[in-house]
């Protein structure tokens, strides 16, 4: 049997080319992996652990020699929060993408390709869940959950199913139109093998860029309930965490919010603008 070997392909070779020719998309890809390099490596990397206080180093301004950026209320090291925060930040970001595009690509799939009354059901589910402002049913579910780190990613992947299943069933209706899937009808395949192996792979390509795209929008979710209160309890460094916390002290100790604000805003804006140089590149046209 003919083995092809992806990497060596003119498609992937041609993703390649058009992606490291971006040099903002290639920058963006090393600050994301800084990140990751940050949330795996915190306990080793971080000046000090977290939570260490010292109320004698309470409210250091940044340019400290020893607290950079400053300390919180507590005589804590904003940059080390900042590190352990990446943690936070980046687990529910993948998580909840990982979790809630599985689900909705699932139902998206099934809903497009079946059509029907199951098409009928599953988007009908979508469009009383989207008719809900967002951050209210957020709100309303993490209420209802409790705080907690896994509670926040369940809350935030049922929030955002119907995203990746509206896009995941619009591919499909217009995949199974195509002569091949009549083709794969007609020769008596399952409706598993027909959606597995034809329908699937070719409609890949939107949801990557969404899935890319909602990480950003799940970070600032996260620091959304964070901020309030609802999301994961200030025994776990967060951002939004960090935020809430500055906003008191906003006046005379500005740093507080703003160093943890600028955390969220470089985080998000990286991610988009490597879900923009995806979208651009994979978009049919290109490739």
């Amino acid at each position: 049997m003919l083995k092809i070997n992806y990497f060596k392909s003119e498609r992937f070779l041609r993703f390649n080319k058009l992606f490291f020719n971006n040099k903002l998309a290639v920058i963006a890809v090393i600050i994301f992996l800084l990140l990751i390099f940050c949330a795996i490596l915190a306990p080793w990397i971080s000046p000090q652990y977290w939570d260490s206080q010292d109320i004698s180093n309470r409210l250091v301004p940044p340019g400290d020699d020893e607290f950079p950026l400053g300390t919180d209320y507590l005589g804590r090291d904003i940059l080390s929060y900042l590190i352990w925060g990446t943690r936070v930040s980046i687990i529910v970001g993948l998580s909840t993408v990982v979790i809630g595009g599985m689900i909705g690509s699932i139902l998206g799939w099934i809903s497009g390709f079946f059509g029907g009354w199951i098409d009928k059901i599953i988007m009908r589910l979508a469009d009383i869940q989207l008719s809900f402002p967002y951050i209210l049913i957020t709100l309303a579910l993490a209420a209802v959950l409790g705080s907690g780190l896994w509670n926040v990613i369940l809350v935030l992947a049922i929030t955002s199913w119907p995203i990746y299943g509206r896009i995941a069933r619009g591919s499909m209706l217009s995949e199974k139109e195509k002569e091949h899937i009549e083709a794969a009808k007609a020769m008596g395949f399952s409706s598993y093998r027909i959606i597995v192996h034809h329908a699937i792979p070719n409609t890949i390509s939107p949801l990557i860029v969404v899935t890319t795209l909602q990480v950003g929008r799940m970070i600032i979710a996260e620091s959304t309930l964070s901020f309030l209160g609802v999301g994961v309890p200030l025994s776990v460094p967060t951002w939004g965490g960090l935020l809430s916390m500055g906003k008191d002290y906003l006046y005379n100790t500005w740093w507080i919010a703003t160093f943890s604000g600028l955390a969220i805003m470089i985080t998000v804006m990286v991610i988009n603008i490597i879900g923009d140089t995806l979208r651009d590149i994979l978009d049919p046209k290109s490739l």
